[in-house]
């Protein structure tokens, strides 16, 4: 089966809760293979909002890339998604980060996320569950990707760092 792997984020309501919620319905449609520590994240974008709680995820599913990409759209619409404001506050957000070694570029799917290797927020725990693993396009390792980005306070380990039952 192919392997999927996701990043995922919360900053509104249960952040757990919902990262929890949303892994379960992950669940449902793939084996979970892998999931990172839990990393506090300091948000930016254009309005003053909580920190998220951010983790990685490899799933193997039998999905297709883009039917993976219904499905994410499916979770993020039953956990109560909703997309007013570009780097809003939100429930959850679930991103397609990297499908098997594809690079997929369309309307609807760009896979690898095109902003993967410029988010310390995603590297740290993607890092944390795959440093091998390899971006397609850019022929780096995750791990040498993380090592490229500059440090920064604003995403460390969160308190507690056990979040799965």
């Amino acid at each position: 089966m192919p392997d999927a792997w996701l990043g995922l984020g919360s900053n509104l309501g249960d952040k757990r809760g919902n990262l929890r919620a949303a892994l379960a319905a992950l669940a449902d449609r793939g084996t979970i293979a892998a999931v990172s520590p839990l990393y506090a994240t300091e948000p930016v974008g254009p309005v003053e909002q909580d920190w998220f709680l951010n983790a990685c995820a490899h799933i193997e599913t039998g999905l297709g890339a883009v039917e993976m990409l219904g499905v994410i759209a499916g979770i993020e619409s039953n956990l109560g998604r909703e997309r007013k404001i570009p780097n809003g506050p939100r429930t959850i957000d679930i991103d397609l980060l990297l499908y098997a070694d594809l690079v997929v570029e369309s309307a609807a799917l760009t896979v690898p996320h095109p902003r993967l290797h410029l988010r310390r927020f995603v590297l740290e725990p993607l890092a944390a569950i795959a440093p091998d693993l390899m971006h397609p396009r850019l022929r780096k390792s995750i791990a040498d990707l993380l090592k490229e980005q500059p440090p920064s306070p604003a995403v460390r380990l969160a308190r507690g760092g056990v979040w799965l039952p």
